[in-house]
């Protein structure tokens, strides 16, 4: 069983480090962890659903679940995926491979990482 030893997440450039006990480091960025859950309202009962327009989701806190786990909770309000550490291994271990497969079948359903409305707030007069 592979143990993270450390997770710390960089808020502006929406980055999550992963460092492993054998010495390991995984880099992931919100959105590829967000698209990449392994809750089942993502993985579905056998046929992956497809989550789209998630390029701006940010992580808006992490929780420790015993010795083995992080709960991720996104901006989006995404909370029910538990991220093993044997998950997060293997998501390093496949990334690039998992990243491509992904952008496919955005392109084939004719989705779009974007935000479908794009909302910006002002602070000043």
């Amino acid at each position: 069983m592979h143990q993270v030893s450390k997770l710390h997440y960089h808020r502006k450039q929406k980055l999550l480090d992963v460092q492993f006990a054998d010495a390991v480091l995984a880099q992931f960025s919100a959105e590829f962890l967000r698209v990449m859950s392994p809750s089942a309202e993502v993985r579905g009962h056998g046929t992956p659903v497809l989550v789209a327009n998630k390029r701006d989701v940010a992580i808006s806190q992490i929780l420790p679940v015993g010795q083995y786990a992080a709960k991720l909770i996104f901006d989006d309000g995404h909370n029910t995926g538990l991220y093993s550490w044997s998950y997060l291994r293997q998501l390093h271990e496949q990334k690039d491979t998992l990243w491509q497969d992904y952008l496919q079948r955005l392109k084939a359903a004719n989705a779009v990482r974007d935000a479908k409305l794009e909302i910006r707030f002002h602070s000043g007069v």
